[in-house]
Protein backbone atom coordinates (compact mmCIF):
# COMPACT_ATOMS: atom_id res chain seq x y z
CA UNK A 1 0.00 0.00 0.00
CA UNK A 2 1.31 3.42 -0.93
CA UNK A 3 1.22 5.87 1.97
CA UNK A 4 2.01 9.52 1.41
CA UNK A 5 4.03 11.26 4.09
CA UNK A 6 2.07 13.85 6.07
CA UNK A 7 3.00 17.45 5.43
CA UNK A 8 3.96 19.74 8.28
CA UNK A 9 1.24 21.95 9.73
CA UNK A 10 0.77 24.54 12.43
CA UNK A 11 -1.50 22.26 14.44
CA UNK A 12 -0.68 20.84 17.84
CA UNK A 13 -1.81 17.70 19.57
CA UNK A 14 -5.04 18.10 21.52
CA UNK A 15 -6.11 16.74 24.87
CA UNK A 16 -9.16 14.54 24.34
CA UNK A 17 -12.02 13.70 26.67
CA UNK A 18 -12.79 17.35 27.42
CA UNK A 19 -16.30 17.35 25.99
CA UNK A 20 -17.71 15.51 28.98
CA UNK A 21 -16.62 18.43 31.15
CA UNK A 22 -18.36 20.97 28.93
CA UNK A 23 -15.16 21.98 27.18
CA UNK A 24 -14.00 21.95 23.62
CA UNK A 25 -10.36 22.28 22.58
CA UNK A 26 -9.26 23.27 19.09
CA UNK A 27 -5.98 23.42 17.23
CA UNK A 28 -5.27 26.83 15.79
CA UNK A 29 -3.10 27.33 12.71
CA UNK A 30 -0.17 29.63 13.31
CA UNK A 31 -1.51 32.24 10.86
CA UNK A 32 -4.50 32.80 13.11
CA UNK A 33 -2.41 34.88 15.47
CA UNK A 34 -1.26 37.47 12.94
CA UNK A 35 -0.82 40.92 14.42
CA UNK A 36 -3.16 43.78 13.66
CA UNK A 37 -6.45 42.38 14.92
CA UNK A 38 -7.56 42.11 18.52
CA UNK A 39 -10.91 40.43 17.94
CA UNK A 40 -11.36 36.75 17.08
CA UNK A 41 -14.50 34.74 16.58
CA UNK A 42 -15.76 31.18 16.87
CA UNK A 43 -19.00 29.35 16.20
CA UNK A 44 -20.12 27.49 19.30
CA UNK A 45 -22.68 24.75 19.81
CA UNK A 46 -23.83 24.33 23.39
CA UNK A 47 -25.74 21.15 24.15
CA UNK A 48 -27.27 19.54 27.23
CA UNK A 49 -26.92 15.95 28.42
CA UNK A 50 -29.41 14.79 25.78
CA UNK A 51 -27.60 16.56 22.94
CA UNK A 52 -30.28 19.23 22.61
CA UNK A 53 -29.07 22.77 21.82
CA UNK A 54 -29.12 25.29 24.67
CA UNK A 55 -30.16 28.83 23.77
CA UNK A 56 -30.29 32.14 25.61
CA UNK A 57 -26.70 32.21 26.87
CA UNK A 58 -24.82 35.50 27.34
CA UNK A 59 -21.11 36.43 27.30
CA UNK A 60 -20.98 35.85 31.06
CA UNK A 61 -21.83 32.16 30.50
CA UNK A 62 -18.71 31.44 28.42
CA UNK A 63 -15.04 30.95 29.22
CA UNK A 64 -12.40 31.26 26.49
CA UNK A 65 -8.74 30.32 26.89
CA UNK A 66 -5.85 30.35 24.42
CA UNK A 67 -2.92 28.18 25.45
CA UNK A 68 -4.41 28.19 28.95
CA UNK A 69 -4.67 32.00 29.15
CA UNK A 70 -8.14 33.48 29.72
CA UNK A 71 -9.54 35.84 27.09
CA UNK A 72 -12.30 38.42 27.43
CA UNK A 73 -15.58 37.43 25.79
CA UNK A 74 -16.87 40.53 24.03
CA UNK A 75 -20.08 39.47 22.28
CA UNK A 76 -22.30 36.43 21.90
CA UNK A 77 -25.22 36.15 19.49
CA UNK A 78 -26.95 33.71 17.20
CA UNK A 79 -24.89 32.43 14.27
CA UNK A 80 -26.71 33.72 11.20
CA UNK A 81 -24.08 33.24 8.49
CA UNK A 82 -25.14 30.74 5.81
CA UNK A 83 -23.77 27.23 6.12
CA UNK A 84 -22.12 25.29 3.31
CA UNK A 85 -22.67 21.64 4.18
CA UNK A 86 -21.03 18.66 2.51
CA UNK A 87 -22.89 15.45 3.39
CA UNK A 88 -20.80 12.32 2.77
CA UNK A 89 -22.89 9.15 2.49
CA UNK A 90 -21.71 5.55 2.47
CA UNK A 91 -23.22 3.71 -0.51
CA UNK A 92 -20.82 0.76 -0.38
CA UNK A 93 -22.10 -2.79 -0.19
CA UNK A 94 -21.91 -2.64 3.61
CA UNK A 95 -24.64 0.03 3.59
CA UNK A 96 -27.19 -2.13 1.73
CA UNK A 97 -29.46 -2.67 4.74
CA UNK A 98 -29.29 1.00 5.70
CA UNK A 99 -30.27 2.57 2.36
CA UNK A 100 -33.94 3.05 3.20
CA UNK A 101 -33.09 4.70 6.54
CA UNK A 102 -30.35 6.75 4.90
CA UNK A 103 -32.82 8.18 2.41
CA UNK A 104 -35.32 8.96 5.14
CA UNK A 105 -32.72 10.58 7.39
CA UNK A 106 -31.15 12.59 4.59
CA UNK A 107 -34.52 13.90 3.45
CA UNK A 108 -35.36 15.07 6.95
CA UNK A 109 -31.89 16.62 7.40
CA UNK A 110 -31.82 18.61 4.16
CA UNK A 111 -35.44 19.74 4.60
CA UNK A 112 -34.54 21.19 7.99
CA UNK A 113 -31.41 22.98 6.80
CA UNK A 114 -31.73 23.85 3.11
CA UNK A 115 -33.35 27.25 3.62
CA UNK A 116 -30.61 29.88 3.51
CA UNK A 117 -27.81 27.32 3.23
CA UNK A 118 -26.09 25.27 0.51
CA UNK A 119 -25.91 21.49 0.75
CA UNK A 120 -24.04 18.93 -1.31
CA UNK A 121 -24.40 15.13 -1.16
CA UNK A 122 -21.32 13.02 -1.94
CA UNK A 123 -21.27 9.23 -1.93
CA UNK A 124 -18.08 7.24 -1.30
CA UNK A 125 -18.76 3.61 -2.15
CA UNK A 126 -16.27 2.52 -4.83
CA UNK A 127 -15.04 6.14 -5.16
CA UNK A 128 -16.14 9.64 -4.05
CA UNK A 129 -18.96 10.76 -6.35
CA UNK A 130 -20.98 13.98 -6.27
CA UNK A 131 -24.60 12.90 -6.11
CA UNK A 132 -25.87 16.49 -5.76
CA UNK A 133 -23.62 19.53 -6.10
CA UNK A 134 -24.03 22.43 -3.68
CA UNK A 135 -27.53 23.79 -3.93
CA UNK A 136 -30.17 25.60 -1.90
CA UNK A 137 -32.98 23.91 -3.85
CA UNK A 138 -34.82 21.19 -1.97
CA UNK A 139 -36.15 19.51 -5.13
CA UNK A 140 -32.61 18.92 -6.41
CA UNK A 141 -31.55 17.40 -3.11
CA UNK A 142 -34.65 15.21 -2.96
CA UNK A 143 -34.03 13.93 -6.50
CA UNK A 144 -30.47 13.03 -5.57
CA UNK A 145 -31.53 11.26 -2.37
CA UNK A 146 -33.99 9.16 -4.38
CA UNK A 147 -31.07 8.02 -6.58
CA UNK A 148 -29.16 6.67 -3.57
CA UNK A 149 -28.52 2.91 -3.84
CA UNK A 150 -25.87 0.62 -2.42
CA UNK A 151 -23.16 -0.43 -4.89
CA UNK A 152 -22.80 -4.25 -5.00
CA UNK A 153 -19.23 -5.33 -4.36
CA UNK A 154 -18.06 -1.78 -3.57
CA UNK A 155 -15.95 -0.84 -0.57
CA UNK A 156 -15.71 2.43 1.32
CA UNK A 157 -13.50 5.36 0.32
CA UNK A 158 -14.46 7.61 3.22
CA UNK A 159 -11.02 9.15 3.74
CA UNK A 160 -10.71 10.11 0.07
CA UNK A 161 -14.17 11.67 0.26
CA UNK A 162 -13.19 13.76 3.28
CA UNK A 163 -10.09 15.03 1.48
CA UNK A 164 -12.00 15.88 -1.71
CA UNK A 165 -14.84 17.58 0.18
CA UNK A 166 -12.33 19.56 2.25
CA UNK A 167 -10.44 20.76 -0.82
CA UNK A 168 -13.72 21.68 -2.48
CA UNK A 169 -14.66 23.81 0.51
CA UNK A 170 -11.28 25.55 0.44
CA UNK A 171 -11.92 26.53 -3.18
CA UNK A 172 -15.39 27.84 -2.33
CA UNK A 173 -14.14 29.69 0.79
CA UNK A 174 -17.52 29.61 2.56
CA UNK A 175 -18.30 31.55 5.72
CA UNK A 176 -19.52 28.56 7.73
CA UNK A 177 -18.36 25.20 6.34
CA UNK A 178 -19.62 21.88 7.71
CA UNK A 179 -18.87 18.28 6.76
CA UNK A 180 -21.23 15.49 7.85
CA UNK A 181 -20.14 11.88 7.23
CA UNK A 182 -22.55 8.98 7.56
CA UNK A 183 -20.59 5.76 7.35
CA UNK A 184 -20.74 2.06 8.07
CA UNK A 185 -17.79 0.13 9.43
CA UNK A 186 -17.35 -1.81 6.22
CA UNK A 187 -13.93 -2.32 4.68
CA UNK A 188 -12.04 0.90 3.96
CA UNK A 189 -10.05 1.11 0.72
CA UNK A 190 -8.66 4.67 0.84
CA UNK A 191 -4.88 4.89 0.63
CA UNK A 192 -4.78 8.26 2.40
CA UNK A 193 -2.70 8.45 5.58
CA UNK A 194 -4.69 9.83 8.51
CA UNK A 195 -2.51 12.93 8.94
CA UNK A 196 -3.04 13.89 5.31
CA UNK A 197 -6.80 13.66 5.82
CA UNK A 198 -6.70 15.69 9.04
CA UNK A 199 -4.52 18.33 7.37
CA UNK A 200 -7.05 18.75 4.57
CA UNK A 201 -9.91 18.86 7.06
CA UNK A 202 -8.23 21.52 9.19
CA UNK A 203 -7.41 23.63 6.14
CA UNK A 204 -11.07 23.66 5.15
CA UNK A 205 -12.07 25.08 8.57
CA UNK A 206 -15.12 22.81 8.50
CA UNK A 207 -16.74 21.38 11.60
CA UNK A 208 -16.62 17.61 11.04
CA UNK A 209 -19.52 15.47 12.29
CA UNK A 210 -19.41 11.67 11.98
CA UNK A 211 -22.32 9.23 12.31
CA UNK A 212 -21.03 5.66 12.41
CA UNK A 213 -23.16 2.56 11.98
CA UNK A 214 -21.39 -0.03 14.09
CA UNK A 215 -20.78 -3.64 13.08
CA UNK A 216 -19.38 -6.58 15.03
CA UNK A 217 -17.96 -8.07 11.83
CA UNK A 218 -15.58 -5.19 11.16
CA UNK A 219 -11.90 -5.94 10.47
CA UNK A 220 -9.96 -3.11 12.12
CA UNK A 221 -6.48 -4.65 11.66
CA UNK A 222 -5.66 -3.13 8.26
CA UNK A 223 -3.76 0.11 7.80
CA UNK A 224 -6.76 1.57 5.99
CA UNK A 225 -9.08 0.78 8.90
CA UNK A 226 -6.63 2.20 11.46
CA UNK A 227 -6.29 5.42 9.47
CA UNK A 228 -10.08 5.69 9.39
CA UNK A 229 -10.29 5.13 13.14
CA UNK A 230 -7.86 7.98 13.84
CA UNK A 231 -9.68 10.38 11.51
CA UNK A 232 -13.08 9.55 12.99
CA UNK A 233 -11.69 10.15 16.49
CA UNK A 234 -9.52 13.21 15.97
CA UNK A 235 -11.49 14.88 13.17
CA UNK A 236 -14.56 15.76 15.27
CA UNK A 237 -12.49 16.50 18.38
CA UNK A 238 -10.21 19.02 16.66
CA UNK A 239 -12.81 20.86 14.57
CA UNK A 240 -15.67 21.44 17.01
CA UNK A 241 -17.69 18.62 15.47
CA UNK A 242 -19.20 15.47 16.95
CA UNK A 243 -19.01 11.70 16.69
CA UNK A 244 -21.96 9.38 17.26
CA UNK A 245 -22.05 5.57 17.10
CA UNK A 246 -25.38 4.20 15.90
CA UNK A 247 -26.37 0.68 16.92
CA UNK A 248 -29.21 0.37 14.40
CA UNK A 249 -30.19 1.82 11.03
CA UNK A 250 -33.35 3.25 12.59
CA UNK A 251 -31.19 5.63 14.64
CA UNK A 252 -30.03 7.51 11.51
CA UNK A 253 -33.05 9.79 11.18
CA UNK A 254 -33.35 10.88 14.84
CA UNK A 255 -29.60 11.48 15.05
CA UNK A 256 -29.58 13.58 11.85
CA UNK A 257 -32.59 15.51 13.15
CA UNK A 258 -30.71 16.22 16.39
CA UNK A 259 -27.63 17.35 14.47
CA UNK A 260 -29.79 19.68 12.35
CA UNK A 261 -31.17 21.29 15.52
CA UNK A 262 -27.65 21.73 16.88
CA UNK A 263 -26.45 23.40 13.68
CA UNK A 264 -29.48 25.71 13.54
CA UNK A 265 -28.90 26.96 17.08
CA UNK A 266 -25.20 27.81 17.16
CA UNK A 267 -23.69 30.90 18.74
CA UNK A 268 -21.26 33.34 17.18
CA UNK A 269 -18.82 34.28 19.95
CA UNK A 270 -16.30 37.12 19.67
CA UNK A 271 -13.42 37.43 22.11
CA UNK A 272 -10.41 39.69 22.56
CA UNK A 273 -6.78 38.69 22.08
CA UNK A 274 -3.81 40.94 22.94
CA UNK A 275 -1.30 41.50 20.17
CA UNK A 276 1.60 39.09 20.41
CA UNK A 277 4.58 38.03 18.36
CA UNK A 278 3.88 34.40 19.26
CA UNK A 279 0.43 33.22 18.14
CA UNK A 280 -1.53 30.72 20.25
CA UNK A 281 -1.83 27.11 19.18
CA UNK A 282 -4.81 25.90 21.21
CA UNK A 283 -8.24 27.38 21.85
CA UNK A 284 -10.56 26.16 24.61
CA UNK A 285 -14.19 27.21 24.96
CA UNK A 286 -16.33 26.15 27.90
CA UNK A 287 -19.54 27.16 29.65
CA UNK A 288 -19.92 27.98 33.32
CA UNK A 289 -23.16 26.07 33.77
CA UNK A 290 -22.79 22.44 34.83
CA UNK A 291 -24.09 19.66 32.62
CA UNK A 292 -23.54 21.56 29.38
CA UNK A 293 -21.01 20.85 26.63
CA UNK A 294 -19.51 23.47 24.30
CA UNK A 295 -18.12 22.67 20.83
CA UNK A 296 -16.34 25.49 19.01
CA UNK A 297 -15.21 26.00 15.41
CA UNK A 298 -13.04 28.93 14.37
CA UNK A 299 -14.54 31.37 11.90
CA UNK A 300 -13.40 30.90 8.31
CA UNK A 301 -12.20 34.51 8.13
CA UNK A 302 -9.94 34.18 11.15
CA UNK A 303 -6.91 32.79 9.35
Amino acid sequence: MFIRRPRQTGFTVLIFGLAAAGLTSLCLPAALGAQGSRERGVYVSVIDANGEPVTGLTPADFLVREDGVSREVLRVGSATEPMTIAVLVDDSQAATRAISDLRKGLQSFVTALVKGNEISIITFGERPTILVDYTATLDQLTAGINRLFARPGAGSYLLEAIVEASRGLVRRNPKRPVIVAITTEGQEFSNDYYQQVLDALHESRAAFHALILTSNATDETTDEARNRQVVLAQGPATTGGSRQFLLAETAITPQLDLLARQLKHQYRLVYSRPESLIPPTRLEVSVRRSGLTARATTLAGDR
